[in-house]
Order: C-alpha cells, then structure tokens, then sequence
C-alpha cells in the first residue's frame, strides 16, 4: 500500500532501529565515510534535517562532509527511515525505490561503458528501455526508465585496474508491488551483467 503524501516538514515518530531494514552495515558506513551512523545522525538531526526533503540533505552531506554521492543517498535514506519520515521500501513523496549493486571483475571504464552504450547494454539488459540523462565517465549514469516515469541511477566505483562496483537505484516506482518486481528484476539483470563481462575479460 502507497503512503499517503505528506506535508512539507511533517513526519511521523521515530521508529525503532530493529524495525527498520537499513541499506549497509554499520562497519560499512564507517569505513566508507570515517563516521558511525549513530554519529551521522545525531549531526542531522542537530542541523535540523528532520524537516528537510530528502535532495537537500544528500545534497548537504556531500557539499558540508564530502561524502559521494552514493553514501550520501543512503545515510538519508536510513535517516529518514530511523525518524520515521519514510514509510518502509518507500519515499516520501509515496513513491518507492530499489537497490541492487555488483562487483565485477572487470575495469570500470568497461563495466561504465556496459551501461551507457545501447549497443553493450542489449546484452544483458535485452528489451529495456533506458535513455541516458546525464553522466560522469566512470562516475555516475542517470537514465530514464521506459517512459519515463521512474529513473534509474548508478554509480560506479573501481576496485583496481580489473575490478569494479556499480550500486544501482530504480526510483519513482509507484508502488510496493512494482518495487517488489523491479527488486527481483535488477537482482537478475545485474547477475547476468556479471556473467557476461567475466567471460569475455
């Protein structure tokens, strides 16, 4: 079921952690941004993020603290689950998202290259309609997804010269069912991405 939308600023009382499906681990988060999440949030919440939308928040951890874009999509998210600004598997704005990520062991030039070329992408992606929006060679690709009514976003990491990470956001989708099948959909796809580019490498 779709949450209903919400006024700007409003939310709901903070949920339990054990309740809430976080996106990475804690150990992660740390590593990755020299912070615990415990610590990133009591710094949200001191800067007042509760009554901030979710673009102007990411948007602040990346320019204040220089976290890439990726963590900094994710510890909103987490955020916004935790005080109960966002409805579980949903946004809010009372639409729904979706995450898969790989690791393949290929270069990023050509795992980026997989995703923006048409021609590459037909092969593992056959059928899918995905128009490039805006790009950053090696970095970030955000596309339109069929008729574009939910984007896809990904970023790319390299993990040394024959190995990379692609982390994936499907956005906008309009419900908990479609999220469900666009979940099980990516999980596929990205596996099959894999398969194809470790073959030929």
């Amino acid at each position: 079921m779709i949450a209903a939308r919400r006024s700007r600023g409003s939310h709901r009382p903070a949920v339990s952690r054990a309740a809430v499906v976080l996106r990475t681990s804690d150990d992660a988060v740390r590593r990755a941004t020299g912070r615990s999440r415990d610590d990133w949030f009591a710094r949200l919440d001191k800067w007042g993020a509760a009554s901030r939308e979710h673009k102007v928040i990411a948007a602040w951890l990346m320019r204040e603290h220089d976290i890439e874009n990726w963590w900094a999509q994710t510890l909103t998210v987490d955020y916004e689950r935790l005080r109960g600004l966002r409805p579980p598997g949903g946004g809010r704005d009372g639409t729904y998202s979706v995450n898969a990520s790989k690791t393949v062991g290929v270069s990023v030039e050509r795992l980026f290259e997989h995703f923006v070329d048409g021609g590459l992408r037909k092969r593992w992606l056959p059928g899918a309609v995905m128009s490039l929006r805006t790009s950053q060679p090696q970095r970030t690709a955000r596309f339109d997804w069929g008729d574009g009514a939910t984007r896809v976003c990904v970023w790319f990491t390299a993990k040394g010269k024959a190995r990379s990470h692609a982390a994936l956001l499907h956005e906008r989708l309009p419900s908990a069912r479609a999220a469900k099948k666009a979940r099980l959909y990516w999980l596929e796809r990205m596996n099959a991405l894999k398969t194809l580019l470790e073959a030929r490498s």
